[in-house]
């Protein structure tokens, strides 16, 4: 399962970390698209086998809790949780 794509401004490399059935997620998700943000998001549990421990042992270089949702921005920086201020601020 790669990547999904989702077109707005770019504001950079921005990388979304994700629960299908996570509330958080879906909020950061909804913050992204109302603030027009181009990004990529992966949803971690439907993920299996292999793909799905790639995918794992990248979240945990930015998020060693391997806790959701996990935002990362041009491989620089990452946001853990829906911190809504921190989101606006880094995409700014």
């Amino acid at each position: 399962m790669p990547m999904e794509h989702v077109e707005g401004q770019n504001k950079g490399k921005v990388v979304l970390f994700a629960l299908s059935t996570c509330g958080w997620c879906k909020k950061t998700r909804m913050l992204l698209e109302d603030l027009d943000v181009a990004y990529d998001y992966i949803y971690v549990d439907l993920l299996k086998g292999e793909e799905r421990q790639e995918i794992i042992e990248q979240v945990k270089k930015w998020n060693p809790q391997l806790s959701f949702p996990t935002l990362v921005l041009n491989d620089e920086d990452s946001i853990v949780g829906f911190n809504e201020d921190k989101v606006r601020e880094s995409l700014a």
